[in-house]
């Protein structure tokens, strides 16, 4: 694939992607380099940065976390063209809904709807100033395929930030300011090994059973596979590029065929 990447697709472009060290994140934001981008993500302590990026130290579950990123990333680049969230994941316990406690629902929402919020608000303000910017958001088929057994309150929370994009879509867009979702069904990612070992945990089941009872949730992959994070990394630059100069406020689905209906 790198093989057919422009490498001045987005030179010059100002580029923030959370979520940037793993899976993914870390994948988007190796095809923006490799196109080009100054990048600019975000991690916990003690963690290691994709090559080429920029890397601020702050959790972006907290206010000041969110706020630390956004000012390390006016401080580097002097303003945001594209914003790319694609931070969010589960922890929570499997059981169902009767399992999950305040904190966990807290947790989620805070890692999967919040942190997208507060950062667009300190940072899309810029984009609307200069008249033109991209926002891209990562939710999940999971708001429509929720697994009551184990993403209950994740599937909540993406559910939420996807309606919130569309708000979001309808009011910046007249601004110049263009907002999509893309929602990918299972990426074969290490957060997906956490979730098939929280299953298997909470079942007392082998990783194997684990896996094929997300398969079965998900009704199976048509495609025969999970998507690879390059994948869904391709999706979100062709929608951060001008090549997708007329695509707002829509929801692009990657999940190999998964979601049943039209």
């Amino acid at each position: 694939m790198s093989a057919l990447i422009d490498p001045v697709e987005f030179q010059g472009r100002r580029v923030v992607v959370t979520g940037g060290t793993k899976g993914a994140g870390r994948a988007t934001v190796q095809r923006f380099v490799a196109g080009g981008a100054q990048v600019v993500t975000a991690a916990r302590k003690g963690v290691d940065g994709p090559a080429g990026a920029r890397l601020v130290e702050a959790d972006l579950t907290t206010p000041d976390g969110t706020l630390r990123l956004a000012e390390a990333a006016l401080e580097h680049l002097g303003g945001v063209d594209v914003l790319v969230h694609v931070l969010g994941g589960s922890a929570s316990p499997g059981g169902g809904f009767a399992a999950l406690t305040d904190d966990h629902w807290h947790a989620e929402l805070a890692l999967n709807l919040l942190s997208a919020v507060r950062l667009d608000r300190a940072l899309v303000p810029g984009m609307i100033a200069r008249g033109q910017g991209v926002v891209v958001h990562v939710s999940s088929i999971q708001r429509q395929l929720p697994l009551y057994d184990s993403t209950t309150a994740y599937a909540a929370a993406k559910a939420s930030l996807t309606t919130y994009s569309k708000a979001l879509s309808k009011e910046v867009g007249p601004k110049g300011v263009r907002v999509n979702v893309v929602s990918p069904g299972w990426i074969y990612t290490e957060a997906s090994d956490a979730l098939i070992n929280r299953i298997a945990a909470s079942t007392g089941g082998t990783l194997e059973a684990a896996r094929q009872s997300i398969l079965d949730a998900l009704g199976g992959i048509p495609l025969g596979r999970p998507a690879q994070p390059e994948e869904v990394a391709e999706l979100i630059a062709f929608l951060a590029s001008d090549r997708a100069s007329a695509i707002h406020g829509a929801e692009h689905v990657i999940d190999g065929g998964t979601v049943p209906t039209v």
